[in-house]
């Protein structure tokens, strides 16, 4: 078996938000990338990436900067989105591997955005839905936010809550108990 079949790259994104509706003109845009490689097989993370974004149809609220600790500054200084996902494809290749992230919003921004700017997305197909996996592995009717999880699973909460780079890294922990569980959805 190839050494990259029990690779998986885990991805976090962080978005410009508000406490209501966006001001007008304003969209949703994510600005913050996270990547956490996982090596599923030797039960480790190997890997941790954080891509800053700047925005072009919106800006950081006071509101997003509470909750993520970035500000419209900091993700000035980010590189376009175009340029995001062409690095994730070029240096992280993350077209090769499988992906997960915790819940499905992820994906569907990436999705959204990609189609919204015309930039090729920067993943395959072979995408899992980490929160399903956990929810499926331990029982249970609601499916935790990420923070829950990691109580429920006796895991530290590392880092930054909603920072992209440390949200991967902890939804790749959770990923990791999963797997040792012998639960981790393959194919």
């Amino acid at each position: 078996m190839d050494v990259d079949e029990y690779l998986l790259h885990v991805v976090d994104v962080e978005a410009t938000c508000w406490e209501g509706q966006p001001p007008p003109g304003q969209v949703s845009e994510i600005i913050e990338i996270g990547l956490t490689v996982v090596d599923l097989r030797a039960g480790e993370r190997l890997a941790k990436h954080r891509l800053l974004v700047r925005p072009t149809r919106s800006e950081v609220s006071p509101f997003c900067t509470e909750l993520t600790g970035l500000t419209q500054t900091e993700v000035a200084g980010g590189q376009t989105f175009t340029e995001a996902c062409r690095e994730l494809t070029k240096q992280h290749g993350t077209r090769s591997l499988p992906w997960a992230s915790w819940g499905d919003y992820d994906r569907n921004q990436f999705t959204r955005q990609c189609q919204q700017t015309g930039t090729e997305y920067p993943f395959n197909q072979r995408h899992t839905n980490a929160k399903v996996a956990f929810t499926a592995s331990y029982g249970l009717r609601r499916r935790p936010g990420m923070a829950q999880a990691l109580t429920l699973a006796g895991l530290p909460l590392e880092g930054r809550h909603h920072r992209g780079d440390d949200d991967a890294w902890n939804i790749a922990a959770l990923v990791l108990d999963v797997a040792g569980r012998g639960q981790w959805p393959t194919g």
